[in-house]
């Protein structure tokens, strides 16, 4: 289950969401070229990355920001940059550009600290956007329940596209983090499951005051869960190739084989 995009285009230009895409990108672009050399980037991950051993000993602090702009490969970023990409911008636009910009941050320094909660002696480090990116869905579903994704479902060689709720999409996705958590070890490496869990929740939490400031369970009756915005319709084109329709035989010039 793989968003691809909302229907929900926001009402101003989001800037901010914006400029973390182009920070994320261009960051993972300045260190790329040492990521197969494993004394280059274990140097790197040592300064930059989340390290939960190191917090635990008082230090590196500062790495709960910036371990939010590294990613570990091609794919890592992609997927976070698009998560960010559609769900950021409403969210942007309706907490404004700077309390959008703090909204993230502390999302993601939330992240990092559950995350480090989850194994404080941890020497695996941690990067990736996703924790602030889950913090921001979580606001995501609070304010915008209704709201309709897109989402692309593969199963083997059958895959479809399908517009959802954003509140099922996003439920789903959080309770795979949740579990997934009890079902990893923190300490061995790989998906980050805790970090995840912990920036949604607290994206969610955050972006109580701004729902209340609108007015709580009546913003969702005056929008009906969605963006106060028009909603975005997209159909697929139609083919421009021809249709070749089939001859009977015995008639034109022979049958078809």
């Amino acid at each position: 289950m793989f968003p691809i995009r909302d229907h929900n285009p926001s009402g101003r230009t989001p800037y901010v969401t914006y400029i973390l895409m182009a920070a994320n990108i261009g960051i993972f672009l300045s260190y790329v070229g040492i990521m197969q050399d494993a004394r280059l980037i274990n140097a790197f991950w040592l300064d930059w990355a989340l390290i939960p051993a190191r917090l635990d000993a008082g230090q590196g602090s500062y790495t709960l920001v910036s371990s939010m702009f590294l990613h570990g490969g091609w794919m890592h970023l992609a997927g976070n940059m698009l998560f960010l990409y559609i769900f950021g911008d409403n969210i942007e636009d309706e907490m404004g550009h700077l309390g959008y910009l703090l909204f993230y941050g502390a999302a993601g320094v939330a992240a990092g600290w559950m995350q480090y909660l989850s194994a404080p002696g941890s020497t695996v480090p941690m990067v990736g956007a996703s924790g602030a990116i889950a913090g921001v869905m979580g606001g995501y579903l609070l304010l915008f329940p209704k709201a309709k994704v897109d989402i692309l479902i593969i199963f083997i060689v059958f895959f479809r596209i399908f517009p959802i709720p954003a509140w099922i999409m996003l439920a789903v996705w959080f309770a795979l983090q949740f579990v997934g958590g009890f079902g990893a070890d923190p300490s061995a490496g790989g998906v980050a499951y805790w970090a995840h869990a912990g920036g949604f929740a607290a994206g969610l939490v955050l972006a109580v005051p701004v729902w209340m400031r609108r007015g709580g369970p009546a913003f969702w009756t005056r929008t009906d869960g969605h963006p106060p915005h028009p909603e975005a319709r997209y159909r697929v084109a139609r083919s421009s190739i021809p249709k070749v329709g089939r001859r009977r035989p015995g008639k034109g010039r022979g049958p078809w084989t």
